[in-house]
């Protein structure tokens, strides 16, 4: 057994983030990584996919992402060779392929016990970085459809060409879904899509991408205690595809994509949709239309600058009304296959460690997994009784830079409603 100050389970951008202020202070620890660095961008994402913000915001403690026009979109393989450079570049004390399944109390100490499937460690301190999203969600409504359709969730798909041919439908209409019908329109597919929740943005406003605004205007401060509602929010329907660009489902429709309402059931071969496909993206077009009204306001309080020519703020959409079928037939549509971009489940600290509970954040009342890492002077995430070290909390895989150092709600993609 290994004795050792703080053991760090998960070698992404978090566990990194944490190791960068850990060895700044002098402190002894490891991070255990079940994988690779960055190993969900390296086999749990698409191939086309590119980040959804631009590339000045891609940021962690101590080195900035430096490559390419600094207003667009890396793609996923640059990510994760930004990841891998910034591990080699804080001299990461990294174990990769150890896969942590246990934590527990040492008897009679408040020392804790790490199991692997290996080596055993000590530790007066564990720090969970893994992010609290590890399990795909999918619907109960799965299990109804027919053997022969090929069904994978988005964690899984990686190109059109992986699937058979035929058809497909895609359920859940974020960032994710959205990605991933572009992706199928490209290849020449049919492409059925199930419109849930979602908010839209503009990409560009007065000049501006969405995600400076969001950090201006402090959206990317806010605690979970100042915005309770935020976990029931959907995310900001946003990509950073051909070179980012601003996303209206009904666009779709006029491309090929038939639209369809939330998917609520299947029995023989049919699926059953219900009947607020224009609610849903009439509440998708009230995100868009608040959000203009607050940047308008945020810009006149800090006395900006009129847009310049061409980047006058969009004007509120007009309601295009979509015909939706309450019914798809596979076998008649053609549908040989169904992509899931849901959300993923929460776990406390992964799918196979179970740590003791975090003490509450200061300030914020509770543990929030979804916080994201800052330079605070507190390792928030540790699972110990002593007090907790001084390094930066390390709760949330974020690698958006931010002029704050205190924790936030950050757009999270893999939790995101799909």
């Amino acid at each position: 057994m290994e004795s050792i100050e703080t053991v760090i389970v998960g070698g992404g951008q978090a566990g990194l983030a944490l190791s960068y202020h850990l060895r700044a202070l002098g402190r002894q620890h490891v991070i255990l990584e079940r994988g690779r660095v960055a190993e969900r961008w390296r086999s749990e994402r698409w191939d086309s996919l590119t980040f959804q913000f631009p590339a000045w915001s891609i940021e962690l403690p101590g080195h900035a992402y430096r490559g390419g026009d600094p207003e667009g979109f890396v793609p996923r393989d640059e990510v994760i060779r930004f990841l891998d450079e910034y591990r080699d570049l804080i001299k990461a004390p990294l174990r990769t392929g150890v896969a942590v399944r246990a934590v527990r109390r040492k008897p009679g100490s408040p020392r804790l016990l790490v199991e692997t499937d290996g080596l055993a460690y000590e530790a007066a301190q564990v720090v969970a970085a893994t992010g609290p999203y590890q399990e795909p969600l999918r619907l109960a409504v799965a299990a109804a459809l027919p053997p022969d359709v090929v069904q994978v969730h988005s964690s899984r798909y990686r190109n059109p060409g992986t699937l058979p041919p035929g058809a497909v439908l895609v359920v859940g209409s974020g960032a994710s879904g959205c990605q991933i019908v572009e992706d199928l329109l490209g290849a020449g597919r049919t492409v059925y899509l199930s419109v849930g929740r979602h908010r839209r943005v503009p990409r560009r406003y007065r000049g501006r991408d969405v995600f400076w605004w969001l950090r201006e205007m402090g959206a990317l401060d806010q605690t979970i205690s100042e915005r309770p509602d935020a976990r029931q929010t959907p995310n900001p329907l946003v990509t950073g595809a051909g070179g980012g660009h601003d996303i209206d489902i009904r666009d779709y429709a006029a491309g090929g994509v038939v639209l369809l309402g939330r998917l609520r059931g299947a029995d023989d071969g049919r699926l059953h949709f219900d009947d607020d496909l224009d609610g849903q993206l009439t509440k998708g077009d009230e995100g868009l239309i608040a959000f203009c009204a607050s940047a308008e306001e945020y810009a006149r309080r800090q006395g900006l600058e009129p847009p310049p020519t061409g980047t006058e703020p969009a004007a509120p959409p007009r309601a295009r009304r979509v015909a939706s079928p309450p019914q798809l037939d596979l076998r008649a549509a053609g549908v040989t296959s169904v992509v899931w971009p849901r959300a993923f489940t929460r776990t406390s600290a992964g799918s196979s460690c179970r740590p003791s509970t975090p003490p509450a954040s200061p300030g914020t009342g509770a543990a929030c997994p979804r916080a994201r890492a800052s330079t605070s002077s507190a390792c928030r995430g540790c699972t110990s009784s002593s007090p907790p070290c001084s390094a930066a909390s390390a709760r949330t895989p974020s690698i958006w830079r931010s002029a704050s150092p205190r924790a936030r709600i950050a757009p999270c993609p893999s939790s995101s409603s799909g």
